[in-house]
């Protein structure tokens, strides 16, 4: 018996591995939902590919995607990132992953936890898709968006939040005859 795997991780072992490992699997972890949400906002107008080469470096030189960290991130840090070729250098990019990291904080200062938040869109559970169909959004993620949104979060429109659904587990969307469709 062949294991097929959903034609998007084509035949780059980074992408392979990526969805054979993590794409879709329920993340439960407030910080780590934090972080995938700041990279898919770093993705917009990019091929994820090109997060996925870039990520430890990323993580690096977030100081680990800590958001008590980036939060107190000022001039120096921001002249310090755009210049590290090893990350998107995109100002506004950084400064949203900055500006999230202050609304994390304030979040969680407020006694909200990140993943009961993110969690609640689904009633907690993830959502199943069709399998056959790949949405680049949905009703559910332009609600979410547009909550991220009112709360003062940058570069999480529809289509960003989806696809941090889909990533974060969420939504299983492998398809249907994808080998990990029923694993996660």
């Amino acid at each position: 018996m062949t294991s097929h795997r959903c034609a998007w991780a084509g035949a780059d072992p980074s992408m392979q591995a990526y969805h054979d490992t993590e794409w879709g699997v329920p993340e439960r972890d407030p910080r780590a939902l934090w972080e995938k949400l700041v990279l898919d906002g770093f993705q917009a107008g990019l091929a994820w590919i090109t997060i996925l080469r870039k990520r430890e470096t990323m993580r690096a030189a977030f100081d680990g995607f800590d958001p008590a960290r980036i939060a107190r991130y000022g001039e120096a840090d921001v002249a310090r990132l755009l210049a590290d070729p090893g990350i998107i250098r995109s100002r506004a990019k950084v400064d949203a992953a900055i500006a999230s990291a202050r609304l994390y904080c304030a979040m969680t200062e407020r006694g909200e936890d990140f993943a009961a938040y993110a969690w609640s869109f689904t009633g907690g559970d993830p959502l199943r898709g069709d399998g056959l169909s790949l949405p680049a959004k949905t009703e559910l993620s332009e609600t979410v968006s547009k909550d991220l949104k009112r709360r003062g979060f940058k570069f999480v429109g529809p289509t960003i939040v989806y696809a941090w659904m889909q990533a974060v587990g969420m939504v299983n969307d492998h398809a249907a005859d994808c080998f990990r469709r029923d694993e996660v």
